[in-house]
């Protein structure tokens, strides 16, 4: 993992906080934290509400691992979907498949109009195409519950424990204002300023507004990540889903290494390509990383996989060309171009001596290291 992944810090040794992270949580008192949990439960199912549970929910695999999770501690959970800006064809199969198994599912989006404007500013303004799904995915559940009066919001994996972030955010197993503001994928893009500089009424973007202070002062909701009180484990998750119906991707899923995440959203690739020109990095890394420090697969072994999976030019995802996912959005591949060498890091990638980025024939860019060392 490299240094230029955000909030990523290593010590004098070189041991990044996403390692020390993990050794950490194989000494936590786990039965303390499960009887903390119990409590939460215990409260939670005095509430007289229909739904005392909210999941927010893409159909993957971690996600119906909570709900079966939920179901069995005697939770009655709703899985809300903060709807994905291009939904897959497998996307769909497995969030029909959480209905099969008897939950009960809410599905929330802007206009497609709204979302589409909103897909070509985050691409064109801060490298990511899937801004609005990004954010909706911590607002739209919170909102819902409110309205529905639904006391606990049921995450799952708090990603800086996984992967590394500010010391104060390991012990952390709430998701609130704060903690969306700094980790939630925002990245300098507020409401406000899609309202005051591209022409957004504050009512089409309310889904990606953050209740207020007042809102959440009249019926407090708790939002938790579940990863806190349990030892987290994806493979574990996915293996639990694919039991009750889950469906990775058959064939090899483009740029990743695990065929059984990111399968809803036919973006997801181009999100991926853009996190590699900023930080060097992608998908494979994070999920090969997981796998190293668990013993499960040698570091030099996934330095090579790393190399040859990730980074390449994004030329279609889980079968859908670059080409019909850009024309959904009013762009072509050539403004894609221009797009992608703004957000590049010429520090990472090889340059001509004229400072220009060297690309192969099939667009592809070469990092200077592989090794992070």
């Amino acid at each position: 993992m490299p240094d230029t992944r955000p909030d990523q810090i290593f010590d004098e040794d070189g041991v990044c906080n996403a390692c020390k992270s993990f050794k950490k949580n194989q000494n936590i008192n786990w039965k303390a934290r499960e009887i903390q949990l119990k409590e939460i439960i215990a409260d939670t199912k005095s509430n007289k509400s229909n739904w005392n549970c909210v999941i927010p929910s893409s159909g993957g695999k971690d996600s119906t691992y909570q709900a079966i999770w939920a179901r069995e501690k005697g939770l009655n959970p709703v899985l809300v979907t903060a709807a994905t800006c291009d939904l897959t064809k497998v996307g769909r199969e497995n969030l029909e498949n959480l209905k099969k198994n008897g939950f009960d599912t809410i599905e929330i989006s802007s206009s497609s109009l709204v979302r589409t404007k909103l897909n070509k500013i985050g691409l064109e303004l801060i490298g990511d195409i899937s801004w609005p799904e990004h954010v909706s995915i911590f607002t739209a559940p919170i909102r819902f519950a409110i309205n529905y009066k639904i006391p606990l919001i049921l995450y799952g994996e708090n990603p800086q424990i996984e992967y590394g972030g500010p010391n104060k955010s390991l012990d952390n197993y709430i998701l609130d204002r704060k903690w969306l503001e700094e980790f939630g994928g925002l990245i300098g893009l507020r409401v406000s300023d899609l309202v005051e500089g591209h022409s957004f009424s504050k009512s089409e973007l309310n889904i990606y507004e953050y209740p207020s202070d007042s809102e959440l002062k009249n019926y407090p909701i708790k939002s938790i990540f579940l990863g806190y009180f349990e030892k987290w484990d994806s493979i574990r998750n996915y293996e639990v889903a694919k039991k009750n119906g889950f469906k990775e991707y058959s064939a090899g899923l483009e740029g990743c290494y695990f065929n059984f995440e990111k399968l809803d959203n036919y973006q997801h690739g181009i999100h991926d390509y853009f996190k590699f020109l900023k930080f060097g990095f992608a998908r494979s890394t994070d999920q090969l990383s997981y796998l190293v420090r668990r013993g499960l697969i040698p570091r030099n072994e996934a330095i090579k996989i790393a190399e040859e999976k990730e980074g390449n030019f994004p030329r279609s995802y889980l079968g859908k060309t670059l080409e019909d996912i850009l024309k959904k959005i009013g762009l072509t591949v050539d403004d894609f171009d221009i797009i992608c060498d703004k957000f590049t890091n010429k520090k990472i990638f090889k340059c001509n001596q004229s400072g220009e980025l060297i690309k192969d024939n099939h667009k592809n860019l070469k990092k200077i290291s592989y090794d992070n060392i």
